[in-house]
């Protein structure tokens, strides 16, 4: 850690933020430009703006005439950055905040809570799996609770239907590879038996797998075909959707065990440990605790630990009723309540000469158009849309003024 004696040079309080755009396969090409302005060149898929000091794609600041990690700005004293009761809590930023643009469905995935992943990710250091091994399930030891805020319609997949409506589902199929597993489930319609059914539906393989999916997908698109208005019933014309993307995927069979539901732009959605979920399409704001861990469940080509997966998966429904966030509104500020103390999220409407306390290190970022933000000892920042700005803890206040909506990433 840095000599506190030179702190005081460090003691700006608006750090605009260069952040690392991810690439990956199922990203847009074109949302984060046209929402954000954000330039794209070689016309590559813009699938994550990470904001934050994850060590896989840490934002820079500037110190100085030079760029350097916020993690490695946090890291000169924990306690002035982060405030010093979530530097002793967490010893680091304990949060990731995202831009993320689906072109495509990403994998279906369930992330351990908090006691799984300390255990597993100490189990693997032991038998010494390599951190970027493509069979390692724990690639730290925290937990991964989300939020998604909507920018656009964004279609996503989360938590177990009430067991009658999955049984529901499957029995319209009709289909005789899965049909003795089906018959357990009506006969057990517990947690546990609905988790035998989940895994093994997942653990098909060879002859059955490939006729099951084949039924599947011809049931689904002659669905489609029957009805090309898919406000008729959406699910089949989704699996349709999906096989063109995850061709002999067992995740297909996702959408008729969990809620699809599609989020309007400014409507959020909290995501638990141990629940199935996918993103499925659409742009929005993501944030969640500092961690990569992930059990995969389908529409993926990579490594799926099936009996992990189970062992860290509630099969509890989710009533879809339960899914969206009831934000709590007061002076043009929505505040969502979530149930973990790894970090907030708000959506500030809009501001005029607005005074904001804070008490932990800050992510701001304007949705709409530019903010200004000025500190009472007068230093002062303009924040154009789509960029984002770290403000420490020791900050304490500042004022922010800005005509749209800015998001808010704190503790």
């Amino acid at each position: 850690m840095m000599q506190l004696a030179l702190i005081p040079t460090l003691m700006r309080k608006f750090f605009p933020m260069t952040n690392v755009i991810q690439h990956y396969a199922w990203g847009s090409t074109s949302s984060i430009n046209q929402l954000f302005d954000i330039k794209n060149p070689s016309a590559e898929p813009q699938a994550e703006v990470w904001m934050g000091a994850h060590p896989n794609g840490c934002s820079t600041v500037g110190y100085g005439e030079h760029a350097t990690k916020l993690s490695t700005l946090i890291d000169c004293n924990h306690r002035l950055f982060l405030s010093e009761q979530i530097a002793n809590r967490f010893g680091e930023l304990p949060y990731l905040f995202k831009i993320l643009a689906a072109e495509k469905a990403l994998s279906i995935q369930v992330h351990p809570n908090k006691a799984q992943a300390e255990r597993g990710f100490a189990v693997e250091q032991q038998q010494g799996i390599p951190l970027d091994a493509a069979n390692r399930n724990y690639k730290d030891p925290n937990h991964k609770p989300e939020l998604v805020y909507a920018l656009t319609s964004y279609q996503a997949m989360n938590g177990f239907r009430s067991i009658d409506q999955i049984i529901a589902n499957f029995e319209q199929l009709a289909i005789p590879e899965i049909k003795a597993w089906l018959d357990e489930l009506k006969a057990n319609l517990t947690p546990q038996g609905l988790a035998t059914f989940f895994s093994a539906l997942l653990s098909m393989t060879g002859q059955q797998k490939d006729q099951a999916l084949a039924k599947l997908s011809s049931y689904a698109n002659e669905y489609a075909k029957k009805y090309t208005n898919q406000s008729d019933d959406p699910l089949f014309a989704l699996i349709a959707e999906l096989e063109h993307q995850y061709p002999g995927d067992v995740g297909l069979f996702a959408p008729l065990l969990l809620n699809v539901i599609t989020l309007e732009p400014g409507q959020a959605m909290f995501l638990d440990a141990e629940t199935p979920h996918a993103y499925i399409k659409g742009t929005g704001l993501e944030i969640m605790a500092n961690s990569d861990n992930v059990l995969r469940a389908g529409l993926t080509p990579k490594f799926m630990d099936i009996d992990e997966l189970v062992a860290c998966t509630r099969f509890d429904e989710k009533p879809f009723d339960s899914l969206l966030l009831q934000p709590n509104k007061s002076d043009d500020i929505w505040d969502y309540p979530i149930p973990v103390d790894d970090f907030k999220f708000s959506i500030i409407q809009h501001s005029h000469q607005r005074i904001m306390y804070t008490h932990s290190a800050e992510i701001l970022l304007p949705l709409d158009q530019g903010m200004t933000l000025t500190h009472p000892d007068g230093e002062s920042c303009v924040i154009e849309k789509g960029q984002s700005v770290f403000i420490p803890a020791y900050a304490q206040s500042y004022q922010i003024d800005c005509a749209g909506r800015v998001a808010r990433a704190y503790n």
